[in-house]
């Protein structure tokens, strides 16, 4: 079952400087990792806010939204019951080596990237401004 929009993620020119446009508005850092050759995960302030997650633009890449992931409670049994329904998947269920957390890759009728998460975050590493 959908339980929500878990994370959206943009692709952009400059990590560092969205970072801190986005901190201006008022979005906490989480964290940065090494996904997508460098990115950073910011979060509104409250209970149940979604994740921005902004990584760098590698050359077959274009500015923008790169996908909208959705967040699942039992992402095996979302993913069964999607499938059941027609739904198709480019990527199955799988653990994502940057984060560890389960994921499923799937487009909408007009191409858009989309993506099952599992709702099991670890805890995010904290980083100082």
């Amino acid at each position: 079952m959908i339980v929500g929009i878990d994370h959206i993620e943009i692709i952009v020119r400059d990590v560092k400087a969205h970072v801190e446009f986005y901190q201006k508005m008022g979005f906490k850092l989480l964290t940065w990792t090494e996904h997508h050759g460098g990115s950073a995960e910011l979060q509104l302030p409250g209970e149940n806010q979604p994740i921005i997650e902004i990584h760098e633009l590698l050359a077959e890449e274009n500015p923008g939204i790169n996908h909208m992931s959705f967040k699942v409670r039992d992402i095996e049994e979302t993913h069964k019951d999607l499938v059941s329904k027609g739904i198709g998947f480019y990527k199955d269920v799988h653990a994502s080596p940057s984060t560890g957390r389960k994921n499923a890759l799937f487009r909408d009728p007009d191409g858009w990237r989309l993506q099952l998460s599992d709702e099991k975050r670890g805890t995010p590493q904290v980083v100082a401004d």
